[in-house]
C-alpha cells in the first residue's frame, strides 16, 4: 500500500475517477431499477419510458466501463460474466458492437488496459464498426474493423511513437492514459495499422 506522499498524480486521478464512477452508479442503478419494478406492474410503457429505460441502462453501463478504464488498476480479477453484459449494454441501439473473446475471469488491470485500447479504437470509427478482444499466451489484442477507418496520426502517435504528437482534447485523453498505463504494470503497447485495421496490443 503507497503512503499518501507515494502516490503520482495519475495515481490521485484514477483514484478520483473511481471514486465519482462508484457514487455515480448507485443512484443510476437506482433508476434502472425503479423503471423495471414500474414495468412489472402491468402498466404498458410508451416510447417515453423506453426512452428513459434505454438511456439509465446505457448510463449505467457506461460508468461501469469507465471505472476499470479510468479508475484503478488494482489486483482483483473482473468476472468475465460482468465484462460481456457491460459491452453488450453500451452496444445497445449504439454505433459499435464488441466481442470479447478472453473466457473467464480476468485481472483488472489488463482489463483496464483493453478497455482503454477500445476508447482508442473507438475514436477511429467516425461510422461504427466492431472491436474484437483476444488474448493468447498473455499477450492481449484489440482490433477495430469497419467499412471506414479514420485514425488520427498526431493522437495515434502516442501508441506507436511515430510522427508529431498533438495534445488530445479530453474526449480523446485514452491516448495518453493507455501507454502511461500499460508502463505503470510493465507492459509495452504495439500499435498497427494494417490491412485488417488498427490494433492494439500489450
Amino acid at each position: 500500500m503507497k503512503n499518501p506522499t507515494d502516490l503520482t498524480p495519475q495515481d490521485l486521478s484514477a483514484l478520483i475517477a473511481s471514486r465519482i464512477c462508484h457514487d455515480l452508479i448507485g443512484p443510476i442503478g437506482a433508476i434502472v431499477n425503479g423503471l423495471e419494478l414500474l414495468e412489472m406492474t402491468g402498466t404498458a410503457p410508451g416510447p417515453e419510458f423506453q426512452l428513459i429505460s434505454d438511456s439509465a441502462q446505457g448510463a449505467s453501463a457506461k460508468l461501469r466501463f469507465f471505472r476499470i478504464a479510468f479508475g484503478a488498476p488494482g489486483e482483483q480479477m473482473v468476472p468475465g460474466s460482468d465484462i460481456t453484459t457491460t459491452l453488450k449494454e453500451m452496444a445497445h441501439e449504439g454505433r459499435v458492437s464488441y466481442v470479447w473473446r478472453p473466457e473467464g475471469a480476468q485481472p483488472r488491470s489488463d482489463v483496464k488496459l483493453a478497455f482503454l485500447a477500445i476508447l482508442c479504437l473507438e475514436a477511429a470509427l467516425p461510422r461504427g464498426g466492431e472491436i474484437e478482444v483476444s488474448v493468447a499466451e498473455g499477450v492481449w489484442t484489440v482490433t477495430a474493423r469497419a467499412e471506414r477507418i479514420a485514425v488520427d496520426p498526431g493522437l495515434w502517435s502516442w501508441l506507436d511513437d511515430q510522427g508529431e504528437r498533438v495534445v488530445p482534447a479530453p474526449a480523446r485523453i485514452q491516448y495518453l492514459l493507455l501507454p502511461a498505463a500499460a508502463d505503470q504494470i510493465g507492459r509495452q503497447i504495439e500499435a498497427r495499422q494494417d490491412e485488417a485495421g488498427p490494433s492494439i496490443r500489450f
